[in-house]
C-alpha cells in the first residue's frame, strides 16, 4: 500500500524561504490576500489566524508549492475554507451561496 507524500513538507527549507520572504515583503505586516485583513505573525502554528501559506493554483491542480510566483499569504482559517477551489471558483461560489434565488417575503402574520 503507498502512501501520499505531502508535497510541501517534502522541503521544508524551501517553504521556510518562501514563509521568510512573503513577510520580508510585506515589511513584517502581512495582509491575507483571501479576506484582505492583517496577520499576527507571532500566533502559534495551529491557531486559526495564525500565518499560512496558500497557494494560487492548488497543489492537486498542478501548482508548484515551492514557487514564490504561486504562493501567497493567509490566515489558516481562511486557507482551509478556500480549500483546493481557484480563485474564480472561489469568487463565484461567495457570491452564489448568500444571494437568494427569490425574493424572501416578509410576512407580520405568525
Amino acid at each position: 500500500m503507498s502512501q501520499r507524500v505531502n508535497v510541501r513538507r517534502q522541503n521544508g527549507a524551501a517553504r521556510a524561504r518562501i514563509k521568510s520572504r512573503l513577510i520580508a515583503e510585506a515589511l513584517g505586516n502581512p495582509v491575507c490576500h483571501l479576506c484582505g485583513l492583517p496577520i499576527d505573525v507571532k500566533l502559534p502554528a495551529g491557531h486559526p489566524y495564525a500565518f499560512e501559506i496558500d497557494e494560487l493554483v492548488p497543489v492537486s491542480k498542478g501548482g508548484d508549492p515551492h514557487d514564490v510566483r504561486n504562493c501567497a499569504p493567509s490566515h489558516r482559517l481562511c486557507n482551509q475554507r478556500r480549500g483546493n477551489k481557484s480563485m474564480n471558483e472561489l469568487a463565484s461560489n461567495s457570491t452564489e451561496a448568500r444571494q437568494p434565488n427569490m425574493p424572501l417575503r416578509n410576512s407580520r402574520h405568525w
